[in-house]
Formats: structure tokens, C-alpha cells, sequence
């Protein structure tokens, strides 16, 4: 009887398994709201593939150490960052988006699209202040969207 028992509960948990999505859901799907980021932007050069570091975030998706890489040059059009970027975080965990900047004022605006791993789902619109040395600030909103399965 006793084995006719286990035999049975492993079924039932073998069925419950094979009908359960395989498709990974992230904790932060539906989540929103105020996004405030700093970066330091010491090792940023101005030309394509240099980057900034995030030294502090309030969103446990981009913690301190997120790289942001910069896709296009600094100065097109003259005196102003308008460039794709990667939201880097590690491998298989980041985000895309694009960022304006105007070089004389430190002011401008990155919106982020989507992202995978933890940052699936990822948008977000910040605006960018300038707050001294190679340091930026990023403060708007965000929201994680629930993705479709994508089988």
C-alpha cells in the first residue's frame, strides 16, 4: 500500500510539472514607479562603446556597478549626445534604450524600451541633470510590462 502510494504522488507531481509554464516569470512584472539613479561618467570618452558607471539606483534590478554603454559619438548633431544605449547590468540581464544630451548644460532625456533577464519588460523615461564632476543624476518614472509568451 505504501508503495502504491509514493507511486501515485509522484505521479500527480510529475502531471502538475508537465503542466505548469516553462516560461520564467519575473517578480517585477507590473511593477512602477519613481526611478532615481546616479552615474559616474569618468570612463566615458565620447566616442562609440564608451560608458558610464551607476553608482547608486533605487530599483534592485540596476544596482550599483550597471554599466551604460553609448552606441554613437559625442557631437552629432554639434555639442550634443544623441545616441542607442545598453543598459548593462551583466550577461543574459540587460536593458536598450536611447539617450539625448545637451553637451553646454548636462541636461536631456533617456527612454528605455525593453530589456531580458531580470529587466524584461523594462521602460523607462528619466530626465538627466548634470550634479557635477563626471557625475549624473537620472530621476522619472518606470514600469516593468508583463510579457506575452513569446514560444
Amino acid at each position: 500500500m505504501k508503495l502504491l502510494t509514493t507511486i501515485f504522488s509522484l505521479g500527480v507531481a510529475a502531471g502538475l510539472l508537465l503542466s505548469t509554464r516553462t516560461t520564467p516569470v519575473f517578480a517585477s512584472q507590473g511593477q512602477s514607479g519613481d526611478v532615481h539613479i546616479t552615474k559616474e561618467c569618468s570612463q566615458y570618452t565620447g566616442t562609440p562603446g564608451s560608458f558610464c558607471t551607476i553608482t547608486s539606483s533605487n530599483l534592485s534590478q540596476i544596482p550599483p556597478g550597471t554599466k551604460v554603454y553609448y552606441d554613437q559619438a559625442f557631437g552629432v548633431p554639434t555639442g550634443m549626445l544623441d545616441s542607442n544605449v545598453v543598459l548593462r547590468v551583466g550577461q543574459a540581464d540587460w536593458a536598450v534604450g536611447r539617450c539625448t544630451l545637451d553637451g553646454n548644460t548636462g541636461a536631456g532625456i533617456c527612454t528605455f524600451s525593453d530589456g531580458v533577464g531580470p529587466l524584461t519588460g523594462f521602460s523607462a523615461r528619466v530626465v538627466v541633470s548634470y550634479t557635477g564632476g563626471p557625475n549624473y543624476a537620472w530621476n522619472g518614472r518606470y514600469h516593468f510590462n508583463p510579457q506575452e509568451d513569446q514560444d
